[in-house]
């Protein structure tokens, strides 16, 4: 019965990752859309993207203590019900502001259901290393639901239907997945007083080395994946050389590639150290955004949407090294800042690129000279974290301390 619960708490995790990266992920599509309908400039249309980002901030920093005094299935359930009623929203109202209002709200929702999920994946995860393989995996349906969600928008636009219908197709996945959650049974974990679980036991884990550390390197992470999935599109959209079809294809091909790598990082984790991993890979993405930087169009069509495969595995690994650095009766606390660093960087990071072009003359590839200096400060931060190796006698040490699983009925 054990395995069998923790295998459904796996797949619905998946899902619900997969879900919500159907929306998130497909505004780089729908930003070119928008521009046209509401006659918006780079920085207003990029609030589509910024805005639910820093609502998902607010509900990680704010609200993910709810995971530790609640329980993660409540938890789980109110940002799904949440998430479902502001996607449902969206056959109703046909204005800009009314729009952002309701991915506002569907950022807040997943604030809330996200921390709870990745709490749940600590829970059920016996060592640092399983809780890394397992994020890696979640992150890769995350990458599949940022492929389906872009699909459905092109497939919606070709056939004269309105991208908004994206949310409602959302919205009906997230009642399926409500229900499951509602039915499915959870770990039992060791009660802590949860009179001490509150806002201001989220900050004092702020105080922390390993969440300042993490919560800076996830930062820097986002704000360069950010500049693909949002500003790329509009990069390459007056692109006219010899690629076209790799210009037109290019949101997917990043997306592809980034759902591949992170199911091959769960194989790969076994055969290299993810310290020495994530050097190489920061690297590469470093090198990727120079290079089209530097030779222009004719190769940023390529290379850009190459980068999804060296950034596959980083974000899911560093999000569960800062994670397993704290005991499981706080993961929803430190799932909560990990997530307000990772959301406030998707808003601010394409929000600076968005203001920097429009200064520099309204055209995108400015921005990503700012995506190039986020991603060699990632290096650096990751050669940091290879040669002095801040973590694994303290992960070890969290490890040795934590109750062995129980799933109850």
């Amino acid at each position: 019965m054990q395995s069998n619960n923790i295998k459904t708490i796996k797949w619905l995790t998946y899902l619900m990752f997969m879900m919500f990266a159907m929306t998130t992920d497909a505004v780089g599509v729908i930003i070119p859309e928008i521009i046209r309908e509401f006659n918006l400039s780079l920085t207003a249309a990029g609030a589509f993207h910024y805005g639910p980002m820093a609502a998902i901030a607010i509900g990680g920093i704010g609200l993910g203590f709810l995971a530790d005094k609640i329980g993660r299935k409540k938890t789980i359930i109110i940002g799904l019900a949440l998430f479902s009623t502001a996607c449902g929203l969206f056959a109703v109202g046909n204005t800009f502001s009314f729009f952002l209002f309701l991915l506002v709200l569907s950022g807040l929702a997943i604030g809330i259901f996200k921390t709870g999920a990745l709490a749940l994946i600590g829970d059920i995860s016996k060592t640092a290393e399983s809780h890394t393989k397992t994020m890696n995996v979640a992150e890769g349906f995350f990458g599949v639901g940022a492929i389906i969600g872009p699909f459905i928008v092109t497939a919606l636009l070709a056939s004269g239907v309105n991208w908004k219908f994206l949310y409602i197709i959302a919205g009906g996945i997230c009642i399926v997945l409500c229900l499951i959650a509602a039915l499915v049974a959870y770990p039992v974990r060791t009660q802590v007083n949860t009179e001490q679980i509150n806002l201001s036991r989220t900050f004092s884990i702020l105080k922390s080395p390993y969440a300042i550390g993490f919560s800076i390197l996830i930062a820097l992470y986002v704000a360069a994946e950010a500049a693909i999935y949002v500003w790329m599109p509009t990069l390459l959209k007056d692109y006219t050389g010899s690629y076209t079809w790799a210009a037109t294809w290019s949101l997917t091909i990043f997306f592809t590639f980034r759902a591949c790598g992170r199911f091959l990082a769960v194989w790969f984790l076994n055969l290299v150290n993810w310290k020495i991993a994530m050097v190489v890979f920061s690297a590469a993405i470093a090198i990727c955004y120079l290079a089209s930087i530097w030779f222009g169009l004719e190769v940023a069509v390529f290379l850009l949407p190459l980068s999804g495969l060296f950034m596959a595995m980083i974000y899911p690994t560093l999000n569960s090294k800062g994670i397993s650095c704290f005991p499981k009766h706080e993961h929803g606390a430190i799932a909560g800042v990990l997530l307000f660093s990772t959301a406030a960087a998707a808003s601010f990071g394409p929000m600076i690129m968005g203001v920097y072009s429009d200064w520099m003359g309204g055209e995108a590839r400015h921005g990503f000279v700012l995506a190039a200096g986020f991603a060699f400060l990632l290096c650096a931060g990751c050669v940091y974290n290879w040669l002095f190796d801040p973590t694994d006698q303290h992960i070890k040490e969290i490890e040795n301390l934590e109750p062995p699983i129980d799933v109850a009925k």
